[in-house]
């Protein structure tokens, strides 16, 4: 059993990535998701094609890597957070679409719970703030809007679960219904410091407590697949949100460690160890991953749109034909002109937490055009993530001196990274091994088959592909900062 495989279930594509025993990718492939917009805030995934693209990418990958079921040690999963599936346990058919971790169709109902006084409960259980983003709300939406769906939750005839523990279900013919502790500590249903589903939150959000799947380690037993479907049964041995399965491949296992992953959106997690540290600065406490038992904490902060706003550029705006092609068009833009873009396109995350802020473009002149826009679509993730980077060192003063790790497809961008660092004033890294999530699924699969070394020997193979230092004037830099500061300002519906 020389490899490993990673199930990379993403929000715009589905991959897996076969690696070797010392985790060097060996074959990939991918398919596009499909993304289905029912209403304006509205994103769904529909639950059978993740299934079948899941499906045919192990299969594609291991004949490009040309593996049988016999040569794998194990599997190892990654999902978009969040995002909710409610399925019959009866034939494994899902009620309804996927609503997708973006959807904001739940803003009044948490306004709602909100006005009753329960966002001190959810956030003192949770370290969750009372937004659409997590599933507690969307799979009370499920319940209510989908005809019998109540009774048949009450009688224990639906399973709930993020992608993961939804993939897991079909995988092992269902067999196990089984999430991990990262994953479940997005729900806003899971007490993050006794590690268990909560009775109380069940209750507020009206979910009852037979729709959930049962929680385990990040490196656990999963089961194993139903050996029709890739010529042998192979176990699942690993399982993690996609954010913390990338601090895992990041190596941040020590606390004070941090990393940004540039996908669809930016989530950059801070390692703060084994205690969790209450934000006041509306950032996320969240499990960073559970091993052996033992749980490691991070502070989170989300931003909802990065590298979808490259995607708004080429098939909304149709300015440019494919996502690289932003990096040319921005070169072009004039220096003299100072455009902003502000993606609220779904709202904003972290630090906001503001449902019904919507995007704008602010500085435009006649001048402006396209160019001025690309590097403004690109100019905003270093804004945001500056904006979480300063709520985590005033929430948490060690990750003062902390180097930026960074993965994800935008991270091949060297005008997007280089701003970045002269935004943040600080060094950022990129790796050699650009798939970090996909990594840290194998790692946790491997780690748990006995494959691969223990987190301390882990984090010495990580390798620097390139570190990007500061390279603009702190007045320059003080100057963008005030005119991005204001143009976010006057998106905002709430104050804080």
């Amino acid at each position: 059993m020389t490899h490993l495989i990673a199930i990379d279930q993403g929000t715009t594509s589905t991959r897996a990535i076969v690696f070797d025993a010392r985790l060097a990718p060996v074959a990939t492939a991918q398919q596009e998701l499909t993304q289905i917009y029912p209403a304006p805030g509205w994103v769904e995934h529909d639950p059978e094609e993740i299934w079948t693209g899941v499906v045919a990418t192990v299969r594609e990958a291991m004949a490009k890597a040309k593996i049988a079921a016999e040569d794998v040690a194990a599997i190892g999963i990654t999902n978009q957070r969040e995002t909710a599936i409610v399925w019959d346990r009866a034939n494994g058919k899902p009620i309804h679409n996927a609503i997708v971790w973006q959807d904001r169709r739940t803003a009044e109902a948490c306004a709602s719970l909100r006005a009753a006084g329960h966002e001190k409960a959810v956030a003192d259980k949770t370290g969750l703030v009372l937004d659409p983003y997590f599933s507690a709300t969307k799979i009370s939406w499920l319940l209510d809007n989908v005809a019998a769906a109540h009774a048949a939750a009450a009688r224990g005839s639906l399973a709930f679960g993020t992608v993961d523990a939804f993939l897991l279900w079909r995988l092992t013919g269902g067999k196990v219904h089984a999430t991990d502790a990262s994953n479940a500590a997005r729900t806003m249903l899971f007490d993050i410091r006794r590690g268990e589903w909560d009775e109380d939150l069940c209750r507020i959000f009206g979910v009852p407590s037979a729709l959930l799947p049962q929680v385990r380690d990040c490196a656990a037993e999963f089961g194993e697949t139903q050996p029709g479907l890739f010529g042998g049964a192979i176990k699942i041995l690993g399982i993690a949100g996609d954010q913390q399965a990338a601090t895992v491949g990041q190596g941040c296992f020590t606390p004070g460690m941090m990393k940004s992953t540039y996908g669809t959106g930016c989530f950059a997690l801070l390692n703060t160890g084994a205690e969790p540290v209450r934000s006041r600065n509306r950032l996320l406490t969240t499990i960073a991953y559970q091993l052996d038992g033992k749980r490691t904490y991070a502070l989170e902060g989300a931003i909802f749109i990065a590298g979808a706003a490259v995607q708004w550029l080429r098939d909304g705006l149709r300015i440019i034909e494919q996502a690289p092609d932003v990096n040319a068009l921005s070169q072009k833009a004039d220096p003299a002109e100072q455009v902003y873009l502000v993606p609220a396109f779904v709202g904003l995350g972290a630090p906001h937490w503001d449902a019904d802020a919507r995007g704008a473009l602010f500085g435009l002149t006649r001048n402006s055009g396209p160019a001025e826009i690309a590097r403004a679509a690109l100019e905003a993730v270093g804004y945001q993530t500056r904006g979480l980077l300063e709520a985590m060192r005033a929430d948490w003063p060690v990750a003062a001196d902390t180097v930026l790790r960074v993965d994800g497809g935008m991270t091949a961008s060297d005008i997007t990274m280089q701003f970045l660092a002269d935004i943040l004033g600080a060094a950022v890294d990129r790796p050699v091994v650009m798939e970090t999530t996909a990594l840290g699924a194998a790692y946790l699969a491997g780690f748990r088959a006995g494959v691969c070394p223990d987190p301390a020997g882990f984090s010495k193979t990580w390798r620097l592909d390139r570190r990007f230092e500061p390279a603009m004037d702190s007045a320059t830099r003080a100057r963008k900062w005030a005119g991005w500061q204001e143009a976010v300002r006057r998106v905002l519906t709430r104050q804080h």
